[in-house]
């Protein structure tokens, strides 16, 4: 076991002699500062406390939306998140994107924010189940692989194909039992539509962020992302919700884990991921995330898990390190 101050995060200025990117990233500005990962192998650690964050969106939202809507609740939520990042933009002077690099940013915030959290939370509104909903979205590791295939021609071997599977299986087994156990998949088509809306942003905007915002500081490109989400959510919450809130104890609690749990700690981990590995190995963690909350959904409300949902975290869990384990995907 090495100390853990090997994976301390350190603020290094951009135009040090010290670089820390990776190759497929480009070069990073010239100036200014940044949250910037000077050890490798805290890149290795990162999912770890990712997919725990991760999953605790299902659940957030599962305290909050009995006292308001779901777009309100998402642009509350981005413009509090604004406001928290433009404290540590000035805390870090971290540098501004260009024109450019800020449209690329807002870009890969539309995809990532808003066309996925939107999605989600509107199919599940339109009537989809959670869990139905969860599993859905757990599509995106095949859904970003394929697109990665066409798109750049990153080459998938058949180990890797084998844990993508192994992956969807695991996710199967653990929503399936609960979600068939006296109801059937019946929801509005317009559901579907919302949940593939969800599908298709999370993994277009993880390879938008790959392929066009790697040399944009974390901070200030986040900061772009989140600002094209809240623009989104303002509309859509000004045009379909009537904005009636009921401010209580359980809403306010949840709205500020979803800020500084989700979109300040765990958005920051997945955009250090995307920043220092192929985009389908990160999307492969993604497998992890509806298990993951079937657990805590069991914890805090006495959601049962059956067997065979014990059984597809395991399968979840090998399907996950046959697609990471290949060498060329470990971090730079």
């Amino acid at each position: 076991m090495q100390p853990i101050a090997r994976f301390a995060v350190t603020v290094w200025p951009r135009n040090g002699s010290r670089s820390t990117r990776c190759p497929e990233t480009g070069p990073s500005p010239p100036e200014g500062k940044d949250i910037v990962v000077t050890t490798p192998g805290l890149v290795r650690w990162v999912p770890l406390l990712f997919v725990p964050l991760w999953s605790t969106g299902f659940i957030g939202a599962k305290y909050a939306l009995p006292y308001i809507e779901p777009f309100t609740l998402l642009m509350i939520r981005m413009y509090l998140t604004l406001g928290v990042f433009l404290l540590l933009i000035g805390l870090y002077r971290s540098r501004w994107p260009g024109l450019w690099g800020a449209a690329n940013s807002m870009v890969a915030g539309a995809l990532i924010h808003g066309a996925y959290l939107g999605g989600v939370f509107a199919a599940i509104k339109a009537g989809m189940a959670a869990g139905l909903a969860a599993l859905l979205v757990g599509l995106q590791p095949l859904l970003t692989a394929f697109i990665a295939w066409a798109w750049s021609g990153q080459r998938i071997t058949g180990v890797q194909a084998l844990g993508l599977v192994a992956g969807l299986l695991g996710v199967a087994l653990v929503l399936l039992p609960g979600e068939l156990h006296g109801r059937v998949f019946a929801f509005p088509p317009v559901a579907f539509a919302f949940i593939s809306i969800a599908l298709l942003g999370i993994s277009l905007g993880t390879l938008y962020q790959k392929r066009y915002c790697g040399g944009i500081e974390l901070l200030t490109g986040t900061f772009c992302q989140y600002s094209a989400a809240a623009l989104i959510m303002t509309f859509l919450s000004f045009s379909f919700e009537t904005r009636e809130i009921q401010w209580t104890v359980p809403l306010l609690s949840a709205l500020l884990w979803l800020v500084f749990g989700l979109s300040l700690t765990a958005v920051l981990l997945l955009m250090l991921m995307i920043r220092h590995g192929e985009s389908t190995k990160v999307a492969s963690y993604f497998y992890l995330t509806p298990p993951v909350t079937a657990v805590f959904a069991w914890l805090l409300f006495g959601e049962t898990l059956a067997p065979s949902g014990i059984l597809g975290i395991g399968i979840t869990a090998l399907g996950v390190y046959l697609v990471v384990k290949s060498p060329r995907w470990r971090s730079c």
